[in-house]
């Protein structure tokens, strides 16, 4: 069983270490890239304020914070449920710093001592899309993911939105998953993982045939446009 959990924090500022602090963690389960409704949504009242930067971004007011857990008395509960999963992060190192922060805290080991492994959206992002906009956002836009309901960051809401970008953005490797359905019910198919690593793919080049037929097809392409194709009126360009 694959058990993926994508992860989402809202913060009190941007540095944990100077004292910022966890203030809303969303999290998603995903069993065989299938939502299974296993999710973890809680709110943390930091004792502090929110920097009003970040209170722009997410929203969430001392007010409402005030008569919510500290970390602390649920740092057990959130190890309990990460363990043992791979975590899915967008821009993971920021998120794992706050949570090692919240862990150290309240006594406890860091994160990755309790989980299998953390990917890194963003890494994975920049790796498929060089030199473009990879936030969360852009992302959504260009996987055409739905965000219209999303007015503040919220980490839960982020989180269900990074679940969908996540499958979109591994379609093409490790979604090369065969899903069999045996017709019995939903949660009894089989799953094959495959490697394309163990293949090595011959390159099959054109005959004498099928270069003359190819140039055949363009000869008549021409004719019927009356010599007006733009293939033929390219200069060919150096293979050297």
């Amino acid at each position: 069983m694959s058990r993926l959990i994508v992860l989402d924090t809202e913060t009190t500022g941007l540095s944990a270490e100077n004292g910022d602090r966890v203030i809303e963690l969303g999290c998603v389960e995903l069993v065989n890239r299938k939502l299974t409704g296993n999710d973890l949504h809680l709110y943390f009242n930091p004792e502090r304020e929110s920097h009003e930067d970040a209170l722009r971004v997410h929203g969430l007011t001392t007010e409402f914070l005030r008569d919510k857990p500290k970390f602390a008395t649920m740092a057990r509960d959130v190890v309990e449920y990460l363990r043992g999963a791979e975590l899915i992060i967008h821009n993971a190192a920021f998120d794992v710093g706050f949570l090692n922060k919240e862990f150290e805290l309240a006594g406890l080991a860091p994160l990755r001592q309790y989980v299998a492994e953390v990917t890194d959206t963003l890494v994975m992002a920049k790796q498929l899309f060089p030199g473009k906009r990879n936030s969360l956002d852009a992302l959504c836009d260009r996987f055409g993911v739905d965000r219209s309901n999303r007015t503040f960051h919220g980490a839960k809401l982020d989180a269900q939105l990074l679940a969908d970008v996540y499958i979109n953005l591994t379609r093409g490797q490790d979604a090369l998953l065969i899903d069999i359905d045996t017709g019995e019910n939903d949660d009894a198919g089989v799953v094959v993982d495959v490697d394309l690593r163990q293949f090595t793919l011959p390159v099959l080049m054109a005959t004498e045939g099928e270069l003359a037929a190819h140039a055949q097809v363009l000869a008549d392409l021409d004719k019927a446009s009356n010599g007006k194709t733009i293939f033929l009126l390219q200069e060919p360009k150096s293979m050297a």
